[in-house]
């Protein structure tokens, strides 16, 4: 029995079948020792069957199972039926207010038609509504606050990548392309690679034939097999299609978890990582070269653990050159210079930080670790500059300074004062230099248009639906009746 039946469409196939075999319910539940009425729920998708009950019925109707639990409908008037099933569920349909529609064999297919086609258009407009940047920066503000709640241990999320390894028995180390394709099999999954997926998508996952669509090239932090699994994560931990910006945020945080700790296993980064305590010698260095994961990745993960396992509080961030954070994450009290809403992402960090200090570093690529005293306290840091196809970002990992005598690098003598958010810290010239030239300069700024626009409209923000909808048909056409 597979992990997931989709019980509408088997519920129609068993229909179809049982109509094409001229039974009546009361019929086939004499062959197969069922009441009428059980059967009825199955075919109206309210049951699932049981495996035994599950042969009984392809055995009665003279097919097999798989045709029975083919994903596919059996004929365009089930697809109509499953799709209006689906749409008198609907939030959207249901702010209507309106009254229950049954939907019997004496209405016509071209009535579901018009019905279909305007719930489509429904959930099309519904999907237009742009998020403001305010409503991006609140959701993320929010975000943060329950990974800070939490400790950014997600305790559900960990399991589940625990069960996804289980079947392929990988324990620690990096995870082959084979396992990776195992662990696809297990779901249900084959794996595609293809150079023209649209420019606006990493992966696309094609739920009716059950493929995933990757480039071979990394893209950034982002290898192939990460943002495979990123894609499988939606799968397994069963994310719906999302109904607001925080949502779609919310998913992606979650889904890119689940690859970490698939990359990296809580059952063996653990150990890993309180051996390195017990030595005074945590690096996240050593974290990435174990499981092979991008560096940033293993920062990541390494936030996710340390605080659950090992009781170290922490922050992680990510910038460019000039300071532009872009990722951010604290629960050790660090004061991230933040907008009126509270949101990290699109603020200048202070220059005096070792995420933007390790740009001027004699070896930017090398690790950079530094104290840094801040108003609320010093802290030490470690920096990596990860580099990018289009630009340099810094990944810092950094702990209260009680902490430091757990890291490697802690007799580091690199130093620094922030005051921030002082503006004679460093935002501000310095007087001499603002007295020889305020008012005798006019410097032609950069345009920013993107801070004037709402962010893409539709259910995965960015994403050119038509173009994805173009490749899916494509590459169906071209493999068809492939595997």
């Amino acid at each position: 029995m597979p992990e997931e039946l989709d019980l509408p469409t088997f519920g129609q196939r068993l229909r179809h079948y049982r109509l094409a075999r001229g039974l009546t319910l009361a019929a086939l539940g004499q062959q197969v020792g069922r009441a009428p009425s059980a059967l009825s729920a199955l075919e109206n998708g309210r049951r699932e069957p049981k495996l035994s009950l599950l042969r009984a019925l392809a055995g009665a109707l003279q097919v097999s199972t798989e045709q029975l639990l083919d994903r596919e409908p059996p004929n365009r008037r089930a697809e109509l039926e499953i799709t209006f099933a689906q749409a008198a569920t609907d939030p959207a349909l249901a702010e209507l207010g309106l009254p229950p529609l049954k939907v019997t064999r004496r209405v016509g297919n071209d009535v579901l038609e018009h019905i279909v086609a305007l719930y489509g258009e429904l959930r099309r407009r519904d999907a237009m509504r742009t998020a403001t940047p305010e409503e991006a920066r609140q959701a993320n503000t929010e975000l943060r606050q329950m990974m800070r709640e939490r400790g950014n241990y997600f305790a559900d999320i960990e399991r589940a990548a625990t069960r996804t390894l289980e079947p392929v028995g990988h324990q620690g180390g990096a995870l082959s392309q084979a396992m990776l394709r195992s662990i696809l099999a297990t779901h249900g999954f084959g794996l595609r690679y293809a150079e023209d997926l649209p420019w606006s998508v990493r992966s696309i996952a094609d739920l009716h034939h059950r493929r995933i669509y990757v480039r071979r090239a990394p893209m950034g932090m982002h290898t192939a097999a990460t943002i495979v699994l990123q894609t499988l994560g939606h799968v397994v931990l069963g994310h719906a299609q999302p109904e607001s910006y925080f949502d779609f945020l919310r998913q992606r945080i979650e889904a890119n978890y689940f690859a970490a700790a698939v990359l990296v296993p809580e059952q063996a980064a653990v150990p890993f990582l309180t051996a390195a305590k017990g030595h005074r010698d945590l690096a996240v260095e050593d974290l990435r070269d174990l499981f092979a994961v991008s560096y940033e990745m293993a920062c990541h993960r390494f936030t996710n653990l340390v605080t659950e396992h090992l009781q170290i509080a922490c922050h992680f961030v990510r910038n460019d050159e000039r300071g532009t954070i872009y990722k951010a994450y604290e629960n050790d009290g660090l004061a991230f210079p933040a907008d009126p809403l509270g949101a990290i992402e699109g603020q200048r960090m202070c220059r005096h930080w070792a995420g933007r200090r390790v740009f001027a570093a004699p070896d930017p690529y090398s690790i950079y670790y530094q104290y840094t005293d801040t108003a609320g306290g010093t802290h030490f840091c470690v920096s990596h500059v990860d580099p990018g196809r289009e630009r340099d970002f810094a990944i810092t990992l950094g702990v209260p300074y009680r902490e430091s005598q757990w890291f490697r690098g802690q007799e580091t003598a690199n130093r620094a004062t922030s005051r921030c958010p002082d503006p004679a810290c460093c935002r501000q010239p310095p007087a001499e230099l603002a007295r020889r030239w305020e008012g005798m300069s006019w410097p032609s700024a950069r345009a920013a248009s993107h801070v004037l626009a709402t962010l893409p409209p539709g259910s995965f923000p960015g994403v050119d639906d038509t173009e994805v909808y173009t490749f899916l048909e494509r590459h169906a056409a071209g493999e068809s009746g492939a595997g």
